[in-house]
């Protein structure tokens, strides 16, 4: 297993990357409303990112056809921007990644559609929470399975579950990294996590159960009940301190 201490160069490096993650969502969630496709959403992240001097970095990445993953409902991850139109009352998961100078940064939100009911509210809402949970476990000296675990136990005892088969990962000088970071686990189990590395987090929580299914674009995972999902995540710094969240900005 190899995994990537980042130096302070290449951490200044993947830092720019998040930013551009960060603000791309930013830019988008006025812009996640009904009537609006999701090539239209996936055209109007392309253009923010290259605007800002950098590259789309899901775009061909093992074949995949779109820039940026967008899953509506009970699509769970890796959903290909079609010309569906948006509804009121969906929920659209985007997830960005970006390449700049060499470097990587991956982040990912759930935008509720106008009004959403109050189950799917609390699955959104407890996904987020989860991430920020999981996000405070991200310390010199703790585990792998400290943010797994912390992830789970919050998700389920909010009467939801994690997805099992996909997890967090290292990400920065390539896109997915070592250690894998999955959403359930046990305390002071697995990699030890070091000053200098950086990981994306990400919750993925579905309403009813965990078991998912890939569609036959390949891509595409979606709950097998049918379900709705959320999705949440940060490219994170592990420091001598608190952790650092590189795709955070004022709006989260």
């Amino acid at each position: 297993m190899s995994i990537y201490i980042k130096s302070p160069k290449e951490i200044e490096g993947i830092r720019s990357a998040a930013k551009i993650v960060a603000k791309t969502l930013d830019y988008i969630q006025n812009k996640v409303i009904p009537e609006v496709s999701l090539l239209e959403i996936e055209q109007y992240c392309a253009d923010f990112i290259i605007s800002h001097n950098a590259i789309p970095a899901f775009k061909g990445y093992h074949g995949f056809p779109a820039s940026v993953c967008i899953s509506v409902n009970n699509e769970v991850v890796h959903g290909i921007p079609n010309g569906r139109k948006i509804k009121p009352s969906d929920i659209v998961k985007v997830d960005v990644g970006v390449y700049k100078d060499n470097f990587f940064a991956d982040g990912a939100r759930t935008f509720p559609v106008g009004e959403v009911n109050g189950n799917i509210k609390k699955l959104i809402e407890t996904t987020e929470q989860s991430l920020y949970l999981g996000i405070d476990k991200a310390r010199p000296g703790n585990h792998v399975g400290d943010i797994s675990v912390t992830i789970q136990k919050y998700v389920e005892n909010n009467g939801f579950s994690v997805v099992r088969e996909l997890s967090g990962h290292g990400v920065g000088i390539e896109l997915h990294e070592e250690p894998m970071i999955p959403n359930y686990g046990v305390a002071s189990k697995g990699v030890m996590l070091k000053n200098g590395m950086t990981l994306a987090i990400e919750p993925m929580v579905n309403m009813g159960s965990f078991e998912i299914l890939t569609e036959k674009n390949n891509w595409t995972v979606v709950t097998k009940d049918g379900q709705p999902s959320a999705h949440f995540e940060h490219t994170i710094l592990v420091t001598d301190g608190k952790p650092e969240i590189l795709t955070r900005t004022a709006s989260g």
